[in-house]
């Protein structure tokens, strides 16, 4: 796929994450029941709801184009000659939408060749959408407003600051890794949103410790490298997808060098 039918795909795929969104903000205002998935994960009414719109919004744009979603549970990758798929995770952050603290977003990302060329992430109780499909090409926009480049900055001199996550608790591996580090402050976050703190400049790195699957990154992951920053295994190699289960290992992300 060149970039010119990538840079094309942005907007539809824009469009269908913030139809999502609204879907999501329907339930969001109502006494919504929360179930347990069998890995003990929380899932609502709006996770299954957001999928149903995007995947068959992704089908009608790309029919062509295989879509793994994380609520449908696909139980195996793509097929070996299938180079390109969606990942989808239609409400990352299912606890903090439990919590009401409004860090939640859609996640739609497009894998080519096992790494993610195209993502987009919407945050729909805080009106931004973040996107990006090449080098130079990170956004934000907030609301109706014009879209804002972004860019990873390189950490100050002074110390870093560290993005983690609100929800997931990883507290020994997390604080043996950072103590290597020089911290300047500490932000904690829900959702995706962590790798767009990176992305925009606000953070400096991500680590992340502990079970997460491809849908939960590869959005940020595309976002983060396409405003210069880098998402790599722990002993700093490729991070790549379509993997067994889709499951993650640990991983760094991290504003420019």
């Amino acid at each position: 796929m060149s970039q010119a039918d990538l840079g094309a795909l942005i907007a539809p795929v824009c469009a269908i994450a913030r139809k999502a969104g609204d879907e999501i903000l329907e339930i969001y205002g109502t006494d919504f029941a929360v179930r347990v998935k069998a890995d003990a994960s929380p899932v609502t009414d709006a996770d299954e709801a957001a999928e149903r719109i995007i995947v068959a919004e992704l089908a009608r744009i790309a029919p062509d184009i295989t879509i793994v979603a994380e609520e449908a549970a696909a139980h195996k990758a793509p097929d070996a000659g299938s180079r390109c798929f969606w990942a989808v995770d239609p409400l990352d952050g299912t606890k903090e939408f439990v919590k009401r603290n409004d860090e939640f977003t859609v996640n739609i990302a497009l894998i080519a060749d096992r790494r993610p060329v195209l993502g987009v992430i919407h945050a729909p109780a805080l009106g931004l959408t973040y996107s990006a499909a090449g080098a130079g090409t990170a956004m934000c926009q907030e609301g109706d407003a014009p879209a804002r480049p972004i860019a990873a900055r390189t950490a100050p001199g002074d110390g870093v600051v560290v993005i983690s996550s609100r929800s997931h608790r990883t507290d020994g591996e997390l604080e043996r890794f950072l103590s290597d580090l020089k911290v300047k402050a500490r932000l904690v976050c829900g959702s995706a949103l962590k790798f767009c703190k990176v992305a925009s400049g606000e953070a400096d790195i991500y680590p992340r410790f502990g079970p997460c699957s491809e849908w939960d990154t590869a959005a940020g992951q595309a976002i983060l490298e396409a405003a210069g920053g880098s998402v790599t295994t722990l002993d700093g190699g490729a991070f790549l997808y379509g993997k067994p289960g889709f499951e993650n290992p640990d991983f760094i992300a991290r504003g420019k060098a």
